[in-house]
């Protein structure tokens, strides 16, 4: 009995210091704020740019984009510079799961695309490679509505 509160006393001291212990930081990397990792892999427009997004209308396609599964393109049609649909032309359908992530994803890209009115949009999760290639194409087809 005595072995088992000497024990608990220990264990709950331990527990108490590891916790009141602060992770430390390297001087060098303690003003650089993290970067979410879908925020490296896209391109970023500086501010006071346009998003891609013109005043015409038309169908504009974006340009095949290769991922690591299959190529991505999209045409986008716009009404007075607003994007009214997109289409997928080309999407990864290699196999099943190829087919089963598109069919899941690609629906969800174009709808968070036609409600943000541009190309920046989230990836889907576990369709990472495919919702890049999509965006990268978006930006394209946008790029050339602008033009």
């Amino acid at each position: 009995m005595r072995r088992a509160a000497l024990a608990t006393t220990g264990i709950s001291a331990l527990i108490v210091a590891l916790l009141a212990l602060k992770p430390h930081q390297l001087p060098a990397l303690a003003s650089v704020t993290p970067r979410s990792p879908t925020a490296s892999s896209f391109p970023r427009i500086p501010a006071g740019t346009s998003s891609g997004v013109s005043t015409g209308s038309g169908t504009f396609t974006g340009d095949p984009i290769d991922t690591q599964y299959g190529t991505v393109q999209v045409a986008a049609t716009l009404s007075k510079g607003k994007i009214t649909s997109v289409k997928v032309l080309q999407a990864p359908d290699q196999n099943g799961r190829d087919q089963q992530l598109s069919s899941y994803a690609l629906p969800r890209l174009t709808q968070e695309a036609i409600g943000a009115q541009s190309a920046h949009i989230d990836a889907v999760s576990g369709a990472s490679y495919t919702s890049q290639g999509y965006i990268q194409s978006l930006q394209s087809a946008l790029d050339q509505a602008h033009a």
